[in-house]
């Protein structure tokens, strides 16, 4: 049995807190290769040390804060980045409430107090272009030369290149806009996935002979619109099937809605929560003629997907549990 992933907050009791841990800093959107490189260097300094290794990341996302007018398209919400990191090997998080105070913090009170004095961290891994306190004056270099005198050790991993293109959260934002699946999911180290509860449709799936599972996604997910093969989680159990996200141009031109259909199934799923991981782009959404033009790239698109998915068969992220 995997060891139990453990939060910690602002709330957590000192009492509580793993002392003398290595901790990896980051915001940890979307938990890609760069972000899984800091972790790993924080994993490999737990272990030389005997120390457990935490992430160490901020909710809201700093960016809501500073910006809370601006639409953000974030790749992992709050309890989904948990769970990634949760499957990394990690012994827990640290979530720090990102909020005035912690704003106005300076980068050597946050060292001292919050790192050195409520975590007693032992070591710290963070990326080359990570920057926090007031007026993000707190950087890598910062915390390199601290680190003698604090008694910790500090690494800082380089950044990420595939195909000499650096790996961010925004490079995925854009390639999931895009449609270029394929480029997210390397980024990613995996497929993206999104957790939402079943609700009630027009039932016009059902009537076509493809009854859907149907999820609202966040209002800022900036996802390309069109047909995807997906893989489904519900608990331990996978599912395979395709799914269409966009506005229904045929019938309605609605509010964006992801509508699954999963192959081979039979079941009430209202009301149940549901992970959906997206494995393969087939098409961009359109607009149909008929219902039976419809139902025929229907079929091919289910045909197309069942392939996809035959071609990848463990192809799902790596999750974590968290109470």
């Amino acid at each position: 049995m995997a060891p139990q992933f453990t939060v910690i907050r602002d709330t957590t009791p000192d009492s509580a807190i793993l002392g003398g841990a290595v901790v990896a800093m980051g915001n940890f959107d979307g938990v890609h290769l760069g972000h899984r490189a800091v972790i790993a260097a924080a994993l490999e300094m737990g272990r030389a040390h005997g120390r457990p290794a935490l992430a160490l990341t901020f909710e809201p996302h700093p960016r809501r804060f500073f910006s809370p007018n601006t639409p953000q398209f974030r790749l992992t919400d709050e309890r989904a980045k948990l769970r990634l990191l949760a499957g990394t090997g990690l012994a827990g998080a640290v979530v720090m409430t990102f909020n005035k105070a912690r704003a106005g913090t300076s980068a050597q009170d946050f060292i001292h107090h919050d790192l050195i004095g409520r975590l007693g961290v032992s070591g710290i891994a963070v990326g080359y272009d990570f920057h926090f306190g007031k007026g993000r004056v707190g950087s890598p270099s910062l915390l390199v030369n601290e680190a003698p005198r604090l008694g910790i050790e500090v690494d800082v991993q380089p950044h990420i290149d595939i195909d000499e293109r650096p790996v961010s959260s925004s490079a995925i934002r854009i390639a999931l806009a895009e449609g270029l699946l394929d480029e997210a999911t390397t980024m990613l180290g995996g497929p993206w996935f999104i957790t939402g509860d079943v609700i009630h449709g027009e039932k016009r799936g059902r009537d076509l002979g493809y009854p859907t599972a149907n999820i609202r996604l966040d209002a800022n997910c900036g996802l390309k619109h069109g047909i995807y093969a997906v893989r489904v989680g519900r608990g331990a159990e996978r599912l395979n099937g395709v799914a269409s996200f966009g506005r229904r141009p045929t019938f309605d031109n609605g509010a964006p809605l992801l509508e699954i259909f999963l192959f081979d199934f039979k079941g009430d799923l209202y009301g149940q929560a549901l992970d959906c991981a997206f494995i393969g782009f087939i098409r961009e959404e359109q607009k149909f003629d008929s219902l039976d033009a419809l139902i025929r790239q229907m079929d091919d698109d289910s045909a197309r997907a069942r392939a996809m998915l035959a071609a990848a068969p463990e192809a799902y992220p790596r999750l974590g549990a968290v109470d």
